[in-house]
């Protein structure tokens, strides 16, 4: 079984498009997206009549009616929803901060079963199975919009058979400095554990689909941040800022294979005892995808692995 993981395409469309396409080019039987699968940010469209204007990365822009659909392409590529509208919108929701969230939620929530729609239209006839694991970043109402998906599977909190391997997964993160939707302290992750590990049959074949990575390796280290959030010494200075609830879960049950994300600077694989642990990393404002491929067998395990990008 050739497994593909990849996780943080943070609403690049462009990466949730390879993604799909990976199952074809790396001929996978199994594709995991590990979380944080949605964007940011809503970038506003203001109709001018002859012209639209918006702001991207700081920088105020103007372009004609023939050129907004590539303009939208272009800030979908970028992992953000554009959202055409008048001054008298923008004005409305400056006035009022949950009109904005409100907006955010519509746009974002239509942004994924638009791609679980992708998901049926590329894939829905092929035995591929495609798994989506919310992250922190993830609002916790797309879990029913991907849940109604007819091809992608929902993993959160289950134990799922890949014929002869066993997978749990999480989302949920312990705390970050940006107060995100699914955090919470470690004690709380380490229950919410409980129930998916009692599940597993044989460690020995399972698989770890948490996405912050164990604490104290190669994989969570992060720029340390002021208290203003800015990264000390030019981002030289490093700090681990993964999960001791995932790395105590990692050490006492030695799973087969452990995947994770969250930290976009951990890219790279390490091991923890008997158990692979890897961070394919994140480069998805440049519309890149990294991934891991993994081949399994029955009898050996992980028959072979290796990072992959593009």
């Amino acid at each position: 079984m050739r497994l593909f993981y990849t996780t943080d395409l943070h609403g690049s469309e462009v990466c949730w498009r390879k993604f799909l396409n990976a199952a074809a080019f790396y001929r996978a039987d199994v594709l995991i997206c590990g979380g944080d699968m949605t964007g940011k940010a809503m970038i506003p469209l203001v109709d001018e009549g002859d012209h639209f204007e918006y702001a991207l990365a700081g920088q105020e822009q103007r372009v004609t009616r023939d050129e907004i659909a590539d303009v939208e392409s272009q800030i979908q590529r970028r992992g953000y929803y554009p959202v055409r509208m008048s001054s008298a919108q923008v004005a409305e929701l400056e006035a009022d901060p949950k009109k904005v969230q409100s907006l955010f939620t519509e746009q974002m929530c239509k942004t994924v079963a638009r791609w679980m729609d992708l998901a049926e239209e590329k894939l829905g006839q092929s035995p591929v199975r495609i798994f989506v694991s919310p992250g922190n970043d993830d609002e916790i109402e797309i879990d029913e919009v991907i849940a109604r998906s007819r091809k992608v599977e929902l993993a959160e909190g289950r134990c799922i058979d890949l014929g002869g391997f066993e997978m749990i997964s999480s989302g949920w993160a312990n705390p970050t400095p940006w107060h995100t939707y699914r955090e919470a302290p470690e004690e709380e992750l380490a229950r919410k554990m409980e129930p998916m590990l009692a599940q597993v049959k044989d460690m020995g074949r399972a698989i770890f689909n948490f996405h912050p990575p164990p604490y104290g390796t190669a994989l969570d280290e992060a720029p340390a941040l002021d208290e203003n959030l800015r990264p000390m010494h030019g981002g030289r200075a490093l700090r681990h800022v993964g999960s001791t609830a995932v790395r105590a879960a990692i050490d006492e049950h030695q799973p087969m294979l452990s995947l994770h994300g969250h930290i976009h600077e951990g890219k790279g694989i390490t091991r923890i005892g008997r158990t692979l642990a890897i961070n394919t990393g994140s480069a998805y404002e440049e519309g890149v995808l990294m991934a891991a491929i993994l081949e399994l067998d029955q009898r050996k395990g992980i028959k072979s692995y290796q990072l992959v990008s593009g």
